[in-house]
């Protein structure tokens, strides 16, 4: 499929038909500027020269109608190319941001955020400009080329081919810098890729830039991202300057010479004074139709880097799919992993998981412990396919997850994971994230298992408490709260707490964990903690290290079995509380 139908794909019947009509309007503004210098020279030669006034009045209102005509044409191409244009890009934008809903962590991982962003709006900004410059300009320009260029001719042939020889050397300028401009716009658009990233990583981060006082160090990042813009701004564009004064000095060459070749004719009596006027506005249309097209294809050739940013995409073809006929249900929360190995890269030299083999019953909690880098969150990242397995499988309920229904998979897998993420709204807004039906008791009693309900409540609005981006207005230990009470209001069949308690105080982990087994317990739940205690009550704890199970066991039996869990109970019990197991992702 083309570059264009890849872009122009899904476009709706109303924004087809505005595509359409913007030409056709604008065929009409041509053929009246293409009349109007015919009877202006009518009317100097015929109408002033034998001083008939009726001839003229005649004469200069149907001039005046055609005016008019041509304004209104040209009122309407406008309105239509650009209602055009804009449904261009609130499609074109739609299906971006669907597509990226489609991609698995692997295929995030290769783009970055900041790039996705750039790709959804600077991109496609300069794709809808160029689109509405297209459908407005397209048939337009090259109708008045070729329109001026007949009436030209002929009203005097040999002075016509004058102006034609300009043709050549404005193409060649165009073809020449247009070749030079698209590496430069290529390299331009990437800069704004880490523009945009250090935006984003300073704003997400200005908590922890005040709190260090790195303002300084972020301003000077980002005016050295800024600066790198512009840089390869100039470098793209200053070819591009070049484009304009060649043409323009191509076109007041050609004017001189038709004046200076034409006022000897017209003093030879070879050529009428109206007939030059009127000639000479063809001249100036003909070359302004060039300078149009030159315009168009410079144009082309700048959003042709932005174009195969969009089309890499939509071309991007998602790890992880449905299959051709999924399960349709997940009957509990059963857990089986055989024989896993896993990798990002999906390099068998670089294996983050080795040769995991696990099984866990379904209803039962389970601990998962291990030091930074043993990844913990990694191995739970297979459940719901968040990303898929390099060897082996990993089943749920007796059924590979791969295949499941993505939508079902992930309803029946709920997670709280090490960042908290909460939404502008209210509080109610966010926890119906995890149920948008869910009931007024039931959001209650979620939160009341989550120990959240308490704070909620001592807000003025309660529920109806505005959060602000990411909840701003509440703590650390609150926003694990509102995601626990979040991911409980999805009634799920494996709920995954990763390192979600803490922020909190060991009593209110403790009461945490005992409403979880009141509220769900036919729900297999997954503790990933750094904290012994987090874990100690689980019917089973994993113990991870470098991505292989060092061992499986009660809390009692790991003591006696297992070096590794053995020795972090200890430090945590000599008095550092937690020993530094690993607060980060893994």
């Amino acid at each position: 499929m083309s570059t264009v139908r890849k872009l122009t794909q899904g476009l709706s019947k109303r924004y087809i038909v505005n595509t359409i009509l913007s030409p056709v309007v604008m065929i009409g503004e041509v053929l009246m500027e293409v009349v109007i210098p015919f009877i202006m020279a009518k009317i100097i030669d015929v109408g002033i020269a034998g001083k008939d006034l009726p001839f003229v009045v005649k004469y200069g209102a149907i001039m005046v109608g055609l005016a008019v005509i041509s304004l209104i044409c040209g009122m309407l191409g406008t309105r239509f190319s650009t209602v055009a244009a804009q449904g261009f890009a609130c499609t074109l934008r739609q299906r971006l941001y669907r597509k990226i809903q489609s991609f698995s962590f692997a295929n995030i991982d290769r783009f970055s955020t900041a790039s996705l962003v750039t790709r959804l709006t600077t991109d496609v900004n300069m794709a809808q400009n160029v689109y509405r410059m297209l459908i407005h300009m397209c048939i337009r320009t090259p109708f008045m080329l070729v329109a001026g260029t007949i009436m030209a001719f002929r009203m005097n042939s040999q002075l016509a081919v004058l102006f034609l020889i300009a043709v050549p050397v404005i193409v060649i300028s165009i073809l020449t810098i247009s070749n030079i401009a698209h590496p430069r716009f290529k390299k331009m658009m990437a800069k704004f890729d880490a523009l945009n990233g250090a935006i984003q990583e300073n704003l997400i981060g200005i908590r922890i830039v005040k709190a260090y006082v790195r303002g300084e160090f972020e301003e000077k990042k980002f005016r050295k991202a800024a600066d790198d813009v512009r840089t390869a701004q100039v470098h793209a564009e200053k070819c591009i300057i070049f484009m304009m004064p060649i043409m323009q000095l191509v076109m007041y060459v050609s004017m001189i010479s038709v004046m200076w070749f034409g006022g000897r004719l017209v003093v030879g009596g070879h050529m009428l004074s109206g007939e030059l006027i009127s000639f000479f506005t063809y001249v100036t249309q003909v070359l302004s139709s060039i300078m149009f097209l030159g315009m168009v294809f410079v144009s082309l050739v700048m959003v042709q880097a932005s174009n195969q940013r969009i089309v890499e995409v939509l071309d991007e073809v998602p790890d992880i799919k449905n299959p051709e006929n999924p399960v349709m249900e997940v009957k509990n929360g059963e857990i089986s992993f055989d024989k896993v190995d896993f990798s990002y890269g999906k390099r068998e030299d670089n294996l983050i998981l080795k040769d995991i083999n696990l099984e866990i019953k379904s209803g039962e909690v389970v601990g998962i412990i291990g030091s930074t880098g043993s990844s913990k969150t990694s191995l739970v990242s297979l459940l719901p396919r968040l990303y898929d397995v390099f060897k082996g499988s990993v089943k749920i309920s007796g059924v590979d997850v791969r295949d499941y229904d993505i939508t079902v998979l992930r309803d029946s897998v709920a997670m709280v994971l090490q960042k908290n993420v909460l939404f502008s709204g209210t509080i109610r807004d966010n926890l119906r994230w995890g149920n948008e039906n869910a009931t007024e008791d039931q959001i209650i009693a979620a939160c009341k298992a989550a120990d959240a309900d308490s704070f909620i409540t001592s807000f003025p609005e309660g529920y109806d408490t505005m959060l602000g981006q990411g909840g701003v207005n509440v703590s650390g230990g609150q926003k694990q709260r509102l995601c626990i009470a979040r991911a409980l209001l999805k009634n799920p069949k494996i709920l995954i707490l990763d390192d979600s308690t803490s922020a909190v105080d060991t009593a209110t982990e403790g009461r945490i964990r005992n409403a979880l087994k009141e509220l769900a317990p036919e729900t297999t739940k997954i503790i990933i903690a750094q904290r012994i205690s987090s874990v100690k009550e689980a019917d089973k704890i994993i113990v991870l290290d470098e991505g292989t199970v060092s061992g499986v066991g009660t809390h009692d039996e790991l003591l006696k079995s297992n070096k590794i869990y053995r020795e972090v109970f200890e430090s945590q019990q000599q008095g550092s509380g937690d020993a530094d197991l690993a607060g980060g992702e893994d």
